[in-house]
């Protein structure tokens, strides 16, 4: 069994060894393109499945990264939707919930999860209100500071405060 999962790994971007055999790569895309600057994007998760609904059982992993997609306002051929994903304009706050949510599901007891989220269309605080749980810590990072990884533990006992629910 993997101890790692990455919800929504894309091309696996921020990953220093894109084949690491701890880790479930799992997203809901399958593709291979060529960008506008003729790079080659390729998506090719181990597990093909939607981050609120995934498959795994509880208390599986001691890790869990959510690299959601963060863009809602750009159009669905673009290449920044090809490369990081789109969320709908009318829900994408549900869905961001319900994959936090299952996120933390398949999270061991006190397991990390690391929240990386860019505030390209929608403020970090905004999220934080969103997914209902406060961050243990964080670090803005990028040219513009306006990615931020957060950090949350899965606490022993749902009903802690910061806990999942």
């Amino acid at each position: 069994m993997k101890k790692i999962l990455d919800a929504c790994c894309g091309s696996r971007m921020f990953w220093f060894d894109k084949e690491n055999k701890n880790v479930d790569f799992c997203d809901l895309r399958v593709l291979e393109d060529t960008l506008c600057d003729g790079r080659t994007l390729e998506i090719k998760p181990d597990i093909v499945c939607d981050f609120t609904s995934l498959p795994m059982i509880d208390n599986t992993y001691y890790l869990v990264v959510f690299d959601p997609p963060h863009l809602i306002k750009v159009g669905d051929n673009s290449w920044l939707s090809k490369k990081y994903g789109k969320l709908p304009k009318d829900n994408w706050q549900e869905i961001l919930q319900k994959g936090f949510l299952e996120c933390m599901r398949v999270l061991k007891p006190n397991g990390t999860l690391i929240f990386k989220w860019n505030e390209t269309d929608v403020s970090v605080s905004t999220i934080i209100d969103v997914i209902g749980q406060t961050p243990l810590f964080g670090h803005k990072s990028g040219k513009r500071e306006k990615t931020h990884w957060l950090c949350f533990m899965k606490q022993d006992h749902p009903t802690e405060k910061g806990g999942a629910e």
